[in-house]
C-alpha cells in the first residue's frame, strides 16, 4: 500500500513520525453509473464555468471558499492554505487519553492504519501502543488532513496503531422530531423475553459479513447479457406484516433461533413461563403422582386411627 498522508504524532515530548494508510477500500462496494434512459448512453458530471458556459479543463480549477457573511466567492490558492499557521498540519498532537466508549460513534468517519516512517520512530510507536493497551485508553487529538483540520482517534489494533477521523461535535444534529411523542410502556416480562432472544443469537459467521447485494447484482447483469432468466438460490421467506403480539413474537423467535442451531426445540421457551407440550406432559404426570401418593398416606393415616381408637376401647370394657 501507498501512504496517503505523512506527519508527526506528537505524545508529550515524544515525536513519533508516521504514514498513514486507507484501512478500507470503497472500490469494491456497489456503485452505478448514470445512463440516459432513452439509448443508454452515460450522463457525465462536466465542470462548466458558471459565467461563461463552458467546460473548465482540470488545470483551470481551483479552490474557493464562499463567505457566510458576504455574497460571491473568495479564491484560495495553495500558498495560501500552505501559509495557514495551523500546527496540526504536520503533527498529530494527542490533546488527552479517554476510554474507548466514551467516543459516540456517530462522530466516527474513516479509518487509516499507522505505520513508521523511519526507523527511529519504532520504539516510541510501539511504547505509546503498549501504554494504550495496558491503560485501555485511546488518544484524542487534532490533524489537518486534505485541505481541512478534523478530530482524530488513535487506538491500538493487533500490534498496530489505527487512527480514525471524527465528526466534530457541531456536526451531529440533535435528535428533535425523531422520538415518539408518546412513550411506550413495556412490561419487565417483555424486556426479560428480549434478552432471551438476544442471547439466543450466534456469533457472526462469514456467511452474515459477505456481500450478498453484489453477488446478485453481478447475476442480474450476467443474465442480461446472456439475456437470460436471473438465477438465484431459494432462500427461506422472511415475516412480514405488523406484529400484533409482541411477547408472542419474542418467545417464536427464540424458538426459531434454537432450531437453526440444532437445539432441542421440546425445551421451555424464551425463559417467559410458556411452555412445550412435552414438558407439560412431564409436570401433568408429577401432579399425578404426589396426588396418589398424598391419597395414599391419608388413607394409612385413617386406618391407624381407627386401630388406636379400638385399643382404647378394648381397654376401657375391661
Amino acid at each position: 500500500m501507498r501512504p496517503t498522508a505523512k506527519f508527526s504524532i506528537s505524545f508529550g515530548l515524544v515525536t513519533i513520525p508516521v504514514a498513514a494508510y486507507n484501512a478500507t477500500d470503497s472500490s469494491t462496494s456497489v456503485s452505478f453509473v448514470r445512463i440516459h434512459t432513452a439509448d443508454g448512453g452515460r450522463v457525465r458530471n462536466q465542470p462548466v464555468c458558471s459565467l461563461e458556459g463552458v467546460e473548465v479543463p482540470p488545470d483551470e480549477i481551483g479552490r474557493g471558499y464562499r463567505p457566510d457573511d458576504a455574497d460571491g466567492v473568495v479564491p484560495l490558492s495553495d500558498d495560501d492554505l500552505d501559509a495557514l499557521p495551523l500546527p496540526t498540519a504536520k503533527t498529530l498532537t494527542i490533546l488527552a487519553f479517554v476510554a474507548g466508549g466514551d467516543i459516540d460513534p456517530l462522530q466516527m468517519g474513516k479509518g487509516y492504519y499507522l505505520g513508521i516512517d523511519s526507523p527511529a520512530a519504532a520504539k516510541p510507536y510501539v511504547l505509546l501502543r503498549e501504554a494504550m493497551e495496558r491503560h485501555q485508553r485511546v488518544g484524542l487529538g487534532k490533524i489537518a488532513l486534505h485541505g481541512r483540520e478534523t478530530l482524530a482517534m488513535i487506538r491500538p489494533m493487533e500490534g498496530a496503531l489505527v487512527m480514525q477521523v471524527l465528526l466534530w461535535p457541531h456536526q451531529i444534529r440533535p435528535m428533535d422530531g425523531v422520538l415518539p411523542e408518546r412513550r411506550a410502556e413495556v412490561a419487565p416480562a417483555e424486556v426479560a423475553a428480549a434478552e432471551t432472544l438476544m442471547d439466543s443469537f450466534g456469533e457472526l459467521s462469514e456467511a452474515d459479513v459477505h456481500d450478498h447485494y453484489r453477488e446478485a447484482l453481478e447475476e442480474i447483469v450476467a443474465a442480461k447479457l446472456a439475456h437470460r432468466k436471473p438465477e438465484f438460490p431459494a432462500g427461506e421467506e422472511q415475516p412480514t406484516g405488523q406484529v400484533m403480539d409482541l411477547m408472542a413474537a419474542l418467545q417464536d423467535s427464540v424458538r426459531a433461533a434454537k432450531k437453526s442451531r440444532g437445539e432441542d426445540e421440546d425445551a421451555e421457551g424464551a425463559g417467559s413461563g410458556r411452555t412445550t407440550k412435552k414438558s407439560t406432559a412431564k409436570k401433568t404426570a408429577a401432579k399425578k403422582a404426589a396426588a396418589k401418593k398424598s391419597t395414599a398416606t391419608k388413607t394409612a393415616a385413617k386406618k391407624t386411627a381407627a386401630k388406636k381408637t379400638a385399643s382404647r376401647g378394648g381397654r376401657r370394657a375391661g
